[in-house]
């Protein structure tokens, strides 16, 4: 059977206890998410509010996704669509596209690399080795390109990132909303690497680890105490000190994509979006939050080990730094070594990186902000693997259909993680 909310009763019926975003009614023969109405959209919008940036990212995934399914374009297609777009940005600008060519990796886009040749106004000629980074029809995680600009602009500096150039933020010229930025050199792991086989979770460093370490926790530091103060941004959105609107936002960004995407209901998440609802802590110091600070997203020189370039900022925003915190500290974004010390990011041991972190940031680790987003982050995880990656994967919206039905597996290990959580007093 098929869960689905039903379009006739209100999403937040009421009751004493009662939380929106829990309440099924079971219909056998239609899904109302595979193709959801207007009504449908406006009442999860209505009962989940988030910022602006993520409610309108959403709203367009809903509204397309009765469309049809991925077909991927071929290079001679994609490049009529980038030579219609980069004459619109460059104007008479003389250029040429060359060397168009697929990557492979990753999780939720596509990407593509090619070299841009154009004329300079003294008469010599201009190469960059740019990437264009899109959406399939639909992603596993449902993001803006936009945003992931703008954040890539606002972090040139502070950590190394590619340099960004041209945003196509509605698709207008590309199937789906586009980005393009500079091709960045390097490896997400060493040659030698026996781990970190599903997009670089739980990659094994070695040796590399003297190297990596130390960057990893300064850029970290750089990015949680970067300076957005007095910055104009278009998509982000900054919460208020000194109140939940940052956890709320949150939460209902995860219990939006919940209830949207789900296929059947669980009384784990229930339990969690309860627990989330009643424990929303007060946010102390806005700060960037990467939202995926971990390997398999940043690229390094193996030879001398810098890191280079660090990616996939689809998930960062402004917000609670606890967040990355959360996120990076689960079992899944790490490993174990053979006497059982687990590293976090492959780079730290867990027993270090609390207190190192506090060092090198001069930020303060509070265990029950730590403890929430740890909570939250497992509920998304298991949003993004057992409901969003099943729906994509069902109605064929994504090229990674595949991969996207393997990760389901880290939902067992992740709900272990969540009903350990949950069941610790909160003091």
């Amino acid at each position: 059977m098929t869960a689905s909310m039903d379009e006739t009763e209100p999403a937040n019926q009421t009751g004493p206890d009662h939380d929106p975003g829990v309440d099924l009614i079971w219909d056998v023969d239609f899904d109302v998410r595979d193709a959801p109405s207007a009504a449908f959209i406006d009442e999860v919008r209505r009962t989940f509010p988030t910022e602006p940036e993520i409610d309108r990212t959403l709203t367009r995934k809903m509204h397309h996704r009765s469309g049809p399914a991925y077909q991927r374009p071929s290079l001679e297609e994609l490049a009529k669509h980038l030579e219609t777009f980069l004459r619109h940005e460059l104007g008479d600008v003389e250029f040429e596209v060359v060397d168009l060519h697929w990557f492979t990796g990753g999780v939720s886009k596509i990407q593509v690399g090619f070299v841009l040749e154009r004329r300079e106004p003294d008469g010599s000629t201009r190469s960059d080795h740019m990437v264009v980074r899109m959406d399939p029809s639909e992603g596993s995680n449902a993001t803006s390109r936009a945003r992931e600009f703008e954040l890539l602009r606002l972090l040139k500096g502070t950590v190394p990132v590619p340099e960004t150039y041209f945003i196509d933020a509605e698709g207008e010229f590309f199937p789906e909303p586009a980005l393009i930025y500079a091709f960045a050199e390097g490896v997400t792991k060493p040659r030698v690497a026996t781990t970190g086989k599903i997009s670089g979770l739980g990659t094994n460093f070695g040796d590399h680890r003297r190297l990596l370490a130390p960057q990893y926790l300064q850029h970290l530091s750089a990015i949680h105490n970067a300076d957005f103060r007095g910055h104009e941004f278009s998509t982000l959105a900054v919460p208020e000190a000194g109140t939940t609107q940052a956890a709320e936002w949150a939460v209902n960004h995860a219990l939006r994509c919940w209830e949207e995407d789900r296929g059947e209901d669980s009384p784990l998440m229930e339990v969690a979006a309860r627990w989330l609802r009643r424990n929303l802590p007060t946010l102390d110091v806005a700060s960037v939050v990467h939202g995926d600070f971990r390997s398999g997203n940043f690229l390094f020189d193996e030879d001398s080990g810098r890191i280079n370039a660090w990616l996939d900022w689809e998930r960062g925003l402004i917000g609670d730094r606890h967040r990355d915190l959360a996120w990076i500290t689960l079992p899944t974004m790490g490993h174990y070594d053979a006497e059982g010390t687990y590293w976090v990011c492959g780079l730290v041991p867990l027993d270090e990186f609390f207190t190192t972190y506090e060092q090198v940031s001069g930020l303060t680790v509070d265990p029950e902000r730590l403890r929430f987003y740890q909570v939250l982050c497992c509920f998304s995880i298991i949003v993004s693997t057992m409901a969003s990656s099943y729906r994509i994967a069902r109605l064929g919206k994504s090229h990674q259909d595949i991969l996207l039905t393997r990760v389901e597996g880290m939902v067992p290990v992740i709900s272990r993680v969540l009903i350990d959580l949950l069941k610790e007093p909160v003091t």
